[in-house]
């Protein structure tokens, strides 16, 4: 079984742009910069491509079908009901997809002011089933730095974090949340 080079594909018009967009947002929800990107690979090199991608994004904005505030929205949404995941992670994502700071300021603050972190935080654990830590003192403390580690990651709180492990009965070092909560930020 030989393996087939990858052939370079001919570069798109306007037209043939916009075909491609419509594909590429049917498959998957986009932000405007990362269907920029795509874009741009596919285009003719030089300004006339430049010029086809812009005319592509602006038609595609008139239609409806490219909104980085709904991109924001729906990314939010799904991020916190699917997958169970805090306010620093979304925001994280977003930043990474290209959103602007006070769309994912104001699209966070929609989502997430009225949720409580703590609830969203134990509805994480069930959903990755992470266990409460046994055994020895020893074990206990690796196992309990695990599963902060992985709440972390998951965008919560070090307050909401400590509620959750407090909840199994994990033993942790007082520290000012407040001092913490700051550096962090």
């Amino acid at each position: 079984m030989g393996f087939r080079a990858k052939t370079a594909k001919a570069p798109l018009d306007a037209v043939g742009l916009l075909e491609f967009a419509v594909r590429s947002l049917s498959s998957k929800m986009k932000s405007i910069r990362d269907l920029r990107r795509k874009m741009v690979e596919r285009a003719e090199p030089g300004e006339v491509g430049e010029v086809a991608v812009e005319a592509v994004i602006l038609k595609l904005k008139d239609l409806g079908y490219l909104s980085d505030e709904r991109f924001a929205a729906d990314y939010t949404r799904l991020r916190q009901e699917n997958e169970k995941y805090g306010r620093r992670r979304v925001q994280q994502g977003l930043m990474q997809k290209g959103i602007a700071a006070p769309l994912v300021n104001e699209t966070l603050g929609k989502a997430y002011d009225e949720v409580d972190e703590v609830a969203l935080a134990r509805a994480y654990v069930a959903r990755k089933r992470m266990k409460q830590p046994a055994g020895d003192r020893e074990k206990k403390q690796k196992e309990t730095a695990k599963a902060m580690r992985r709440l972390v990651a998951a965008g919560f709180s070090t307050k909401t974090i400590w509620v959750v492990l407090r909840e199994w009965g994990a033993e942790l070092e007082e520290v000012d949340l407040e001092e913490s909560e700051a550096v962090s930020e």
